[in-house]
């Protein structure tokens, strides 16, 4: 399998099989992986939770699901299946909260964007974006990055040399405008009406025509046109990205062999100010998410296509701290309370999440890649509430607000 492939399927962490879906979460207390939770009638319970997760499957196996966790338990895997009676598609690879009645998925290699509300059901599905990544929204337009070359919109097909970022437009759910940014785009975040958008370049391995990218590109999110690019000079700014305020915490897995992988925070409103804008840390932060009082917590997974291994990384960040002291301080090798020491014992890791609301901590573990995941619940505090078997995968998070009125943090 060519090169290009390969580094693909390592980053979404795929393979092949059926897809037989199973909710085999351990009803038994003394079933490997049942733990007892705390009673729900605690107001300050975690048990009291609302979540979807996205199970990738595998890919070109049709196979991905949603598990719908609430109240303790997985109340089903097949929870997209249920509402709808058809599958979701081919390797979802995100899903955000767009508003209070609506939900929107990338599913990759589908090469749709799939609607949905708070309550499972579809409401639309776009397809006019193909080999799309990642999503964010501003409550009126879902924004999406895509490795693809050609963008359908209401004026007609758009082609593109690199990869572009598409406007939808939620009420009629078409693209109504895209932008060329870098090849191959992965995260995206909004910021002040800009749209801030990771280039990869993961391609450069099999395409003659470019190598990695290093840049973000800075896009006006109303006229979609880029206003600058920022030169980070870290090669392939993969993966996870996420946001707490105008910090951004962006994945570099570098290039697999000579170039080490690394992290970096990037600070928005620098960049829009034209100052020194971003530190570069030592460790990937391949998976990563957002805490309730803003800092970053990051799973580093380092690849090698010399060694063939995996090597795991466990950081506490204040991006704050990390930007003004220029990287002298910030960044601590752990952990809330048993999170590290959970993470270290898994086989593989493959997704880390905060509910916004609760403060509540999620993690993943794929396994073997090919068989069922397993979810993991703490406390805020990082205590270890439930373990929890999931489907194949698992590695992207939404939270649904106990109120009905989410919070686009």
């Amino acid at each position: 399998m060519k090169k290009y492939l390969f580094i693909l399927m390592a980053s979404l962490l795929v393979a092949c099989g059926d897809d037989k879906v199973e909710d085999n979460t351990p009803k038994d207390p003394n079933e490997e992986g049942a733990v007892t939770p705390p009673s729900p009638s605690d107001p300050t319970s975690p048990n009291v939770e609302r979540l979807i997760v996205c199970n990738e499957g595998m890919w070109q196996a049709d196979n991905g699901c949603l598990t719908y966790f609430e109240d303790g338990k997985v109340v089903s895997n097949q929870w997209f299946r249920d509402k709808n009676g058809y599958k979701l598609g081919d390797t979802p690879n995100d899903i955000i909260q767009v508003n209070d009645n609506l939900i929107a998925i990338a599913v990759n290699w589908s090469n749709i964007v799939q609607f949905i509300s708070p309550d499972g059901k579809a409401v639309a599905a776009t397809e006019d974006i193909p080999n799309n990544r990642r999503l964010c929204s501003d409550g009126n337009f879902v924004y999406v990055t895509s490795y693809g070359h050609e963008c359908k919109t209401v004026n007609g097909t758009v082609y593109f040399d690199k990869g572009f970022v598409a406007k939808i437009d939620i009420s009629n759910f078409k693209v109504v405008a895209a932008c060329e940014v870098g090849y191959e785009p992965e995260g995206i975040a909004l910021y002040k009406g800009r749209l801030f958008v990771a280039n990869t370049g993961g391609y450069a391995e099999q395409e003659t025509d470019h190598g990695f990218e290093t840049t973000v590109s800075i896009v006006n999110a109303a006229t979609m046109t880029v206003e600058k690019n920022i030169d980070t000079h870290v090669p392939n700014l993969y993966g996870e990205m996420s946001q707490s305020e105008r910090y951004l915490c962006i994945n570099s897995p570098g290039d697999y062999y000579e170039t080490p992988p690394c992290g970096l925070v990037f600070d928005c409103e620098k960049a829009l100010n034209n100052e020194n804008c971003f530190v570069v840390f030592n460790y990937p932060a391949t998976y990563n998410t957002t805490t309730l009082d803003g800092n970053f917590l990051v799973i580093g997974s380092a690849f090698s296509f010399i060694t063939g291994e995996y090597e795991f990384s466990y950081l506490t960040i204040n991006p704050r701290s990390l930007i003004e002291s220029n990287g002298q301080s910030g960044l601590e090798e752990t952990l809330p309370g048993t999170l590290k020491a959970n993470f270290k014992a898994m086989s593989q890791p493959y997704g880390i999440y905060v509910n916004p609301y609760s403060g509540c901590i999620y993690g993943t573990d794929a396994g073997s890649f090919e068989g069922a995941g397993y979810l993991y619940q703490w406390s805020s505090n990082g205590e270890l509430v439930g373990k929890h078997k999931v489907y194949i995968n698992p590695g992207h998070f939404l939270a649904l607000p106990p109120d009905g009125h989410f919070d686009n943090r």
